[in-house]
């Protein structure tokens, strides 16, 4: 995967000063993660949960991860996951898993289009297909 962590982080201050003018505070608590810290986190989740099926769930590998690559980031739990899930399309950060909320990823074909796809979880996409990178 190539990094990409510019263009995330702009976007997302992009979008960020968007919610501050509508009065909503966007706090960002994941971006880029190293391979290394990416894997430590699917570790702690197959602890947690006893097998690797259900941490996938939550936590992906480092080669699949778009932490990785730089084109993901998790918002605060607050009133800025609803003001993303409605404008985050206009700066071109979509929701993807139903089950995270908090959870965006950079798709610059949206701001012309639209989120379109939104998944269950992890589990039930299929990275590197192209058919879920718009």
């Amino acid at each position: 995967m190539t990094r990409n962590p510019a263009s995330a982080r702009t976007t997302t201050r992009r979008a960020a000063t968007a919610a501050a003018d509508d009065g909503v505070e966007c706090c960002v608590n994941s971006g880029w993660r190293s391979p290394e810290y990416q894997d430590q986190l699917l570790r702690g989740e197959v602890s947690e949960h006893g097998f690797e099926g259900e941490a996938a769930r939550w936590v992906v590998t480092a080669a699949t991860s778009p932490h990785v690559s730089g084109e993901a980031v998790g918002v605060g739990r607050s009133v800025a996951t609803a003001w993303l899930s409605q404008h985050g399309a206009e700066y071109g950060l979509c929701r993807i898993h139903r089950n995270e909320p908090w959870y965006c990823e950079l798709r610059t074909n949206a701001i012309d289009r639209r989120c379109l796809r939104i998944y269950a979880d992890p589990t039930h996409r299929t990275l590197g297909s192209g058919s879920d990178r718009r």
